[in-house]
């Protein structure tokens, strides 16, 4: 305040603007990657690996396989062409189901001969299982039991919410193949462990 005589001013003292920092779009993030920005692509790994490492481990054997799987997919991400016909992490799922797909292909022709009746097994133990504080292992089980396809569609509407939409685009089919594969999934399932889905 500053004196005249027997009154006061009050000079008001506005703070100095701070610059408001600009949180960069997937899509922006994407077109910095694609010009080799290796800061845009660790700020991608961070908003996503979570998200799609769980994806990854409900579609994989076991979280190595899951590492694996979406490290390849942020590896691919550097060498394709993002088209903006879906959402960024809608794609980034496209991807890395190409991918755990690939590595589920190449494992069971090596291991094809030593593992037969696979799915019969794990229906098997499923069957034989412990009760509810095994329950995360025997999703795991009922996963397994499943076919590649029918696997897809439980784990991304079932486990991850997603849209028929949204899944239609990341494994690139159309929806009424989604509606088909996940109603035929849930059959199986029902016919496989008894309860699935059941309302009580």
């Amino acid at each position: 305040m500053r004196p005249t005589g027997n009154s006061t001013i009050e000079i008001a003292v506005r703070p100095t603007p701070q610059p408001v920092a600009v949180v960069p779009s997937d899509v922006e993030l994407l077109r910095q990657v694609g010009h080799g920005a290796q800061d845009a692509f660790r700020e991608l790994v961070n908003r996503h690996s979570r998200y799609l490492y769980g994806i990854a481990s409900s579609l994989t054997a076991n979280s190595a396989d899951a590492e694996d799987v979406v490290q390849e997919t942020f590896v691919a991400v550097i060498n394709s062409k993002f088209r903006g016909e879906s959402a960024v992490r809608t794609w980034l799922v496209q991807i890395l189901i190409r991918r755990a797909a690939m590595l589920r292909r190449s494992k069971r022709r090596a291991t094809a001969s030593l593992t037969p009746g696979s799915a019969d097994d794990a229906t098997a133990m499923a069957a034989g299982g412990s009760g509810g504080s095994d329950a995360r292992l025997d999703l795991a089980v009922m996963l397994e039991a499943l076919s590649l396809e029918h696997r897809q569609v439980i784990v991304l509407r079932e486990l991850e919410g997603m849209s028929y939409e949204e899944m239609a685009t990341a494994l690139d089919v159309p929806r009424g193949t989604v509606e088909s594969r996940l109603h035929r999934a849930r059959n199986e399932l029902r016919e496989r462990f008894k309860g699935y889905l059941q309302k009580p």
